[in-house]
């Protein structure tokens, strides 16, 4: 059974790596035996998340990279290629999250939102798949939020990017599923991350978020590590286009 979700000779990059629920799935990744990509916007970010890594036996490699920018996603796969030889998992986990009320909202911030949460994705795999069809565990997993499901109040730009992003796994397992590219989605709830922090640091909002699943409580960033890793081993070989909710029951 362990055979199934081994990762040995592997390449995996993970976006919005230096943190939160990409830093969990970098450091899960590695001790299933991937070689990992850590990349974030800050050099020394990325960096220090590839040292933990080194340092406890795995190999890593930290990349800056702004997923708002065309030119920085190409070489990230340049530099990945380069240093590991190819790539056969990426991790989408990169967002921009914004909120505020739909009112307040400029041009310039949607754009910026969405050029991160809908575009960046898009472009990577664009980047990646000539790479990714030359292996033969091919995955793309995207990062979505239960929040796609349903407008969250206040975070509507970023629910609503993450719509977007949810529709677009279905349409790249369609077209690149035929080229051996399986592509799938997490939605995540509530998380204890510093994306979450400014929120969850209102006890009041804090405790409608656990009144608001059936565990009552809010997860910690490993715990997302299970669904990245069956979605990027052979234990999800047969997984294309799926979504797994991983939110303590929110949406139930």
């Amino acid at each position: 059974m362990n055979d199934m979700f081994d990762l040995k000779g592997r390449v995996a990059i993970v976006t919005g790596g230096s943190r939160g629920l990409g830093r969990a799935i970098a450091h899960g990744y590695a001790r299933a035996g991937a070689r990992v990509v850590v990349a974030s916007r800050k050099a020394d970010a990325c960096d220090s998340v590839a040292s933990e890594i080194v340092s406890t036996g795995g190999e890593a490699l930290g990349v800056a990279t702004h997923l708002g920018d065309a030119d920085a996603i190409e070489a990230l796969v340049e530099r990945t290629v380069g240093w590991a030889g190819g790539i056969d998992v990426v991790v989408n986990n990169a967002a921009n999250p914004l909120g505020g009320a739909l009112v307040d909202v400029t041009p310039a911030a949607f754009n910026k939102a969405y050029q991160v949460n809908v575009l960046g994705p898009l472009l990577l795999g664009q980047a990646a798949l000539p790479h990714l069809r030359e292996s033969s565990h091919a995955s793309i997993i995207n990062v979505i939020t239960v929040g796609a499901f349903r407008g969250g109040e206040h975070l509507g730009v970023y629910c609503s990017s993450k719509a977007a992003l949810w529709n677009l796994t279905g349409t790249m397992a369609k077209e690149w599923g035929r080229l051996g590219v399986r592509v799938n989605a997490i939605a995540p709830g509530p998380f204890d991350t510093d994306m979450m922090a400014p929120t969850l640091g209102i006890a009041e909002f804090r405790q409608s978020i656990i009144d608001a699943n059936i565990q009552h409580r809010i997860a910690e960033p490993t715990e997302v590590v299970g669904a990245a890793l069956l979605l990027a081993s052979d234990a999800g070989s047969y997984m294309n286009g799926s979504v797994i909710t991983v939110d303590g029951g929110t949406m139930a």
